[in-house]
């Protein structure tokens, strides 16, 4: 997951005006609201074994994204899996995946895009996996 196309995070961030479009467009059912879901997915393996360790993980969720992301996300173990292009090989790796329900607007995305960019420096990896979606929401 950690090496998936960049296009994956840089794709939605261009967009960023349609998920935004549609929360003005769309009414949703009381008491319902609006938002903006996003995935991302952190692959934990560097140089083809675990890199990311349960307290390195602890540490960078604490410092980049509760910061950023305070009012609550979800975080799940996960399994992920990749073709390697340049050996044409399937790489599988333990995950992290952070589901962040939040405003849509560009603030937002500006923190997942903090986020993204913390982690592939820290921990020297090409990409993170990014999916965003309009959603109706409540809390």
């Amino acid at each position: 997951m950690a090496r998936l196309k960049s296009i994956l995070l840089v794709l939605p961030f261009a967009l960023g005006a349609v998920p935004a479009a549609w929360a003005q467009a769309t009414s949703c059912p009381p008491p319902t609201r609006a938002m903006l879901r996003a995935e991302l997915y952190f692959g934990r393996n560097v140089a083809g074994r675990l890199g990311v360790g349960a307290r390195q993980w602890d540490h960078f969720l604490a410092r980049e994204i509760t910061p950023r992301f305070p009012d609550g996300l979800t975080v799940l173990d996960a399994r992920g899996q990749w073709r390697n292009p340049a050996r044409q090989k399937l790489v599988r790796e333990p995950s992290k995946l952070v589901v962040i329900v939040a405003a849509d607007d560009a603030e937002t995305r500006r923190r997942l895009a903090e986020v993204a960019a913390a982690y592939k420096k820290r921990f020297r990896q090409k990409s993170i996996g990014l999916v965003l979606s309009a959603v109706c929401a409540a809390f």
